[in-house]
């Protein structure tokens, strides 16, 4: 069987969204003087960070701030924006893709950090550079089903030591042009986080309503991308190829459940400003309707979609059709529709 997998809110909306940026600004052109001697021996060339996947930089998070300080920086900003306080939020998800141990929930350090109450339930879920788009979708589930009136969704991604670690090994004097170009997508990615305030749409009417979405799974694909903290492995190509394939499918089969010949504003997963181009051309849009943050801030993982959507903000007008549309190793895709 094939197909996608279809959700609908009807009292769930966006009360606010924001983008906290790292503060370290980590060069491609820093990295490439470290890669140098390597690219001279293997008969590789400087430049590719910003001629394949057009990152300029990242950033990193100073050595002193945690996972867990980012992304209360993210809630506690998000929450202020929203006018809600920490005492009525119900339930806190974290959505990172990196993180600094198995156990317990990063969910737990931010839920302290923030001083939520013993009321509001806290976890995370991980599934790759979708984690925020499904956690909406959990947050919107609970909104609707009444189990609380205000969710709190946050990301941190800090990936400097992953940075540090995949620059040592590459700096070998026997690193081979083959392991730079598997663990040359782990250079791509960069540190930021973002956070979501999501609360009962019968209760504010100035918030942006969350209509609802699609995912669909193409596991076939899970090998392509594996990683952890020290060491990300990818085979670039393939993982592009299969998700622009992934997405199309999606998107096409979406058109038995949803109408979206009309949106405004795509907020895509970005892995490199060329797999924006193909999301745009699959979409049949221009590509300045899919705003873009991978050139100075990296990929971001989970935080991406909602951290370019932070960055944005400015274009959106009451009435737009606004598209969350993610696309993660293993592989899964999801799109949510906002109606702001």
């Amino acid at each position: 069987m094939t197909g996608n997998a279809t959700y609908r809110l009807s009292n769930t909306s966006i009360l606010s969204v924001v983008g906290v940026e790292a503060p370290v600004v980590a060069t491609s052109a820093a990295f490439d003087d470290r890669l140098t001697a390597t690219f001279e021996r293997t008969g590789m060339r400087r430049g590719m960070l910003l001629e394949l996947a057009g990152v300029q930089e990242r950033r990193w998070w100073p050595e002193d701030v945690s996972f867990a300080d980012a992304a209360s920086l993210a809630g506690a900003k998000a929450l202020a924006e929203a006018g809600i306080t920490p005492s009525q939020v119900g339930v806190l998800i974290s959505t990172a893709v990196t993180r600094p141990h198995l156990e317990p929930s990063s969910a737990a350090a931010v839920h302290h950090q923030l001083g939520l109450p013993t009321s509001c339930f806290s976890f995370d879920i991980a599934n790759a550079c979708l984690g925020f788009v499904n956690g909406l979708q959990v947050a919107g589930l609970m909104i609707d089903s009444g189990q609380v009136d205000y969710a709190l969704v946050v990301d941190a991604e800090s990936v400097r030591a992953l940075h540090e670690a995949t620059l040592q090994r590459l700096e070998r004097p026997d690193a081979t042009a083959e392991e730079v170009k598997a663990q040359f997508a782990s250079l791509t990615i960069g540190s930021g986080a973002a956070a979501m305030v999501l609360g009962r749409t019968d209760q504010h009417p100035e918030g942006h309503r969350v209509v609802g979405g699609v995912s669909r799974s193409g596991s076939e694909h899970h090998e392509l991308c594996i990683g952890d903290m020290n060491l990300m492995q990818t085979d670039s190509r393939a993982l592009f190829e299969a998700g622009i394939v992934l997405a199309t499918q999606t998107w096409e089969d979406a058109r038995d459940d949803f109408d979206w010949t009309c949106v405004d504003y795509f907020f895509c997963h970005q892995t490199s400003v060329k797999h924006i181009a193909a999301m745009a051309a699959v979409l049949g849009v221009s590509p300045d309707r899919c705003p873009t943050t991978v050139e100075t801030y990296g990929n971001l993982g989970a935080a991406a979609v909602p951290f370019t959507l932070a960055q944005n903000l400015d274009r959106l007008q009451p009435g737009m059709r606004v598209m969350l549309m993610g696309i993660g190793s293993g592989l899964n895709t999801s799109y949510a529709e906002i109606a702001w």
